[in-house]
């Protein structure tokens, strides 16, 4: 398939699975029209990058499901700034190389424990955290911006809900979205190593 086939797949992913759902933010539609998102995946999965599911990406990883990705993307309220951690170097310097071909240059990396977030660049306008742990980790909330967003899965190894925390002048408010699962979140704040509790 040529690259034009990618980018109408890719519409057709948004205007099928993500727009008809409900996500209706006009600027996570176009970013979601615009990241391709096959080139995060392995090659051989390419023809499944669109599908309505999450794909392996190694290491026991996944990329999350387009609409789930979308959704989210939408409650954080996008961001002109990113820094993210990965455990996992190998996955984090492979995305790396891919987001310099790509031409991204507002992304900061780091590989550690996110459950500890990034200390030295809070306050955090929004957090995002893609894997599901067993509550919400304290340092992210200690992060946030007054008035900042931290979208997370909260739950148990099959099931969590998606939940968006807003730091307000009242303390912390929190808002369901309904039901995800995602791999879990490895950490001192998150699951231990080894196994769900």
């Amino acid at each position: 398939m040529t690259e034009d086939d990618y980018t109408a797949m890719r519409h057709r992913m948004v205007e099928t699975q993500i727009a008809a759902r409900g996500v209706s933010d006009p600027r996570v539609l176009a970013a979601i029209k615009k990241v391709p998102r096959h080139r995060f995946i392995p090659s051989t999965l390419w023809d499944q990058a669109h599908g309505d599911y999450p794909l392996p990406i190694g290491e026991d990883q996944t990329i999350s499901q387009p609409y789930i990705v979308a959704l989210m993307t939408e409650m954080l309220e996008l961001a002109a700034q990113v820094f993210t951690i990965d455990r996992v170097a190998s996955l984090l310097a492979q995305a790396e190389r891919i987001l310099a071909k790509l031409g991204y240059i507002n992304i900061t990396t780091r590989v550690g424990d996110g459950t500890l977030g990034w200390p030295e660049e809070m306050p955090f306008e929004a957090i995002i955290v893609t894997a599901g742990a067993p509550q919400v980790p304290r340092p992210l909330t200690e992060q946030l911006a007054l008035g900042g967003r931290l979208v997370i899965p909260v739950g148990d190894r099959w099931s969590q809900t998606l939940t968006c925390v807003r730091k307000t002048t009242d303390g912390l408010k929190f808002e369901y979205h309904g039901g995800c699962r995602f791999v879990r979140l490895i950490g001192e704040h998150g699951w231990q190593e080894g196994g769900w509790l």
